[in-house]
């Protein structure tokens, strides 16, 4: 862990016997407020009635992604903090907050929500939280493709969310999110 005026900065990695290192979580907390994102850039859209396959084409006609919301009420909390294995009091009851990696879940959904997916691959996320939301609250994910690319055969896309509360429009988290769709 390194500090320093620019903020605090923790790395974890993860290996094993056979392998060594095979992966690398960072975590920055940056001196002062974040950077506020401009909620106007990432319009809202319906979801598709039905899900079209995933494909290049399909993705690049794509400006914006169809907007999931999801009301994170004590039984999706409950349910989720399950998931995650999470046992800090803080995220439980109508006065808990979201669980942050909950932000990242969303990411996932405005994914799979706008297009049929095979087996695919998160490959990576930035995400950064811009604010704090509570149990009760409905959460809307909006997001664009940001870019796509091949590599060794592999397709992948790289979305912009931000997720926001419903209503408010307050900014919780901005999300770069990379996955293989194609493998």
């Amino acid at each position: 862990m390194t500090l320093d005026p620019t903020g605090l900065t923790a790395s974890l990695q993860g290996s094993t016997a056979p392998a060594g290192e095979c992966t690398t979580a960072t975590a920055t907390l940056p001196a002062g407020l974040p950077t506020p994102i401009n909620v106007a850039a990432y319009a809202t859209a319906p979801l598709p009635a039905e899900r079209p396959p995933v494909s290049r084409e399909r993705l690049s006609g794509l400006t914006i992604l169809g907007t999931p919301e999801n009301t994170y009420d004590e039984a999706a909390a409950s349910a989720f903090l399950e998931k995650v294995s999470e046992t800090l009091p803080l995220y439980r009851g109508s006065g808990g907050f979201v669980h942050p990696a909950f932000y990242l879940d969303q990411a996932n959904r405005a994914l799979d929500r706008n297009v049929r997916l095979g087996p695919w691959i998160h490959v990576s996320s930035t995400v950064r939280h811009l604010g704090a939301a509570r149990v009760g609250e409905t959460l809307q994910t909006r997001a664009r493709v940001r870019s796509l690319f091949e590599r060794k055969g592999r397709e992948f896309v790289e979305l912009d969310l931000a997720v926001l509360a419903r209503g408010s429009g307050r900014p919780l988290a901005h999300v770069l999110h990379t996955a293989i769709y194609r493998l």
